[in-house]
């Protein structure tokens, strides 16, 4: 697995544990890279890793924003959580972070939703991923205003 691919998974799985820990991902993103640097056989936190869960921690309340405004007939709270997480971070690489070619984002978020999400969830983060990418052009002119 790339180490680009491998940062995305592991930013995904901060996301989640922040998600059902109900805290803020800045805080298990602190104690993942407070436990790789106090136990050897934990890899450290990448930096694209990091880049990803503050990036999203950044916009946090827009991509929220963007997946009940989209997510026809899901409820952001009733969403499997696999899922929200994984659209919430191919939402802020697609939208927000440049040097990611949009086909990558999404291709890595649906790549996610296969390993750890159900057999529907990659053809509904596909096509929410995609829509955010038709709109792309608004959502980043809405943001910068």
């Amino acid at each position: 697995m790339a180490a680009r691919s491998k940062a995305r998974k592991r930013a995904f799985q901060i996301l989640f544990e922040a998600d059902q820990r109900g805290t803020s991902v800045q805080e298990v993103l602190a104690d993942q890279v407070r436990h790789a640097r106090s136990d050897d056989r934990q890899p450290p936190v990448n930096e694209f890793t990091m880049q990803l869960v503050e990036g999203y921690a950044s916009h946090v309340a827009r991509i929220d924003e963007l997946i009940a405004t989209y997510a026809v007939d899901w409820d952001l709270d009733r969403m499997p959580a696999a899922d929200r997480n994984i659209v919430r971070l191919g939402a802020y690489e697609l939208i927000w972070e440049d040097g990611t070619p949009d086909a990558v984002a999404i291709d890595e978020a649906v790549q996610l939703a296969k390993e750890f999400s159900t057999d529907e969830s990659p053809a509904f983060v596909n096509g929410l991923l995609a829509r955010f990418k038709d709109l792309k052009p608004r959502l980043r002119r809405d943001v910068d205003a």
